[in-house]
């Protein structure tokens, strides 16, 4: 019988497959969501009015491509909070133009639109998946920490 010390607890934890998946899922969704931008924005560039709604999509669409880089890439802290706001953000703009007149605003044009339509539903469907999957990716990365700080301070 030998009385070798163990090894400490690893400070990382394992990465989990659902990670990958969510990872995979939120990536998926902000690519949706910057092609039915990208394709839509030059259907709205009349509404105008220091910006167009159609400069305002192609926003959108490099915001949402940037972040399924990161999402996919760089997989780090900084970087999911981005695609988490940025999918989060375009979800909150999209409900608000949907349901309220809020007309003109500063540089933005009214973009009130008070109808459904398949792009619309899809890229709602994209948004919130990658909202969840991300929220999911956030609150487990939290989790690990604590789990880390505890193995390792021994509290």
């Amino acid at each position: 019988m030998s009385h070798e010390p163990t090894d400490p607890p690893s400070p990382r934890p394992a990465r989990r497959p659902w990670r990958a998946a969510a990872r995979i899922l939120a990536a998926a969704g902000l690519a949706v969501n910057a092609y039915v931008h990208a394709d839509l924005a030059s259907r709205y560039d009349p509404v105008s009015a220091t910006i167009s709604q159609g400069s305002l999509f192609r926003i959108e669409t490099a915001l949402a491509a940037l972040a399924a880089v990161l999402v996919l890439f760089w997989r780090r802290s900084l970087g999911d909070v981005f695609a988490w706001l940025t999918a989060a953000g375009g979800l909150a703009a999209l409900l608000v133009y949907r349901y309220v007149d809020v007309g003109a605003f500063g540089p933005l044009p009214n973009m009130y639109e008070p109808v459904w339509y398949a792009e619309k539903d899809l890229v709602v469907i994209s948004q919130v998946l990658t909202v969840v999957a991300m929220t999911m990716l956030l609150v487990g990365r939290g989790r690990e920490r604590l789990l880390i700080y505890h193995s390792v301070s021994g509290h």
